[in-house]
């Protein structure tokens, strides 16, 4: 059971991290052609793709760690951690949003429930190693 749960944990922040290292890769290379996928047209202004990319940097970073962290035995969980806030807190506000403001584009309907999976599946995984180690103790 042990080993299966490492390996889901391993394809969990492999998956996690590979996520958030495309979407800001996309958003830092061409925030205007990401962004048009769903319909949102940035047009020439400098300021709103500057705060876009901002946090498209956060993201870019956290992905990285994720993916570290795979390696880096001892930061798994610290990742994981990391990996539900941002999924989960993402998720959260889209939902938020639709409940407030009505419908977004398909594509962000789509990418709230995404994230709410990962989010929701990075908790399970920890939730059982928690479980595991309270029996191994």
């Amino acid at each position: 059971m042990k080993t299966r749960l490492a390996k889901t944990q391993t394809a969990l922040l492999l998956v996690a991290g590979i996520l958030l290292i495309l979407v800001s890769g996309f958003i830092l290379a061409s925030p205007a052609e990401f962004y048009a996928a769903n319909r949102i047209e940035l047009g020439a202004n400098v300021n709103l793709i500057n705060e876009l990319k901002a946090p498209a940097g956060l993201l870019l970073a956290a992905g990285l760690f994720m993916i570290g962290a795979i390696f880096v035995r001892s930061q798994a969980d610290t990742a994981l951690w990391l990996a539900s806030l941002i999924y989960l807190s993402y998720a959260g506000s889209r939902f938020l949003s639709m409940a407030f403001d009505g419908l977004p584009a398909a594509g962000l309907v789509q990418a709230a429930a995404l994230e709410g999976v990962v989010g929701l599946a990075c908790l399970a995984v920890l939730a059982m190693r928690r479980i595991l180690a309270r029996r191994v103790a």
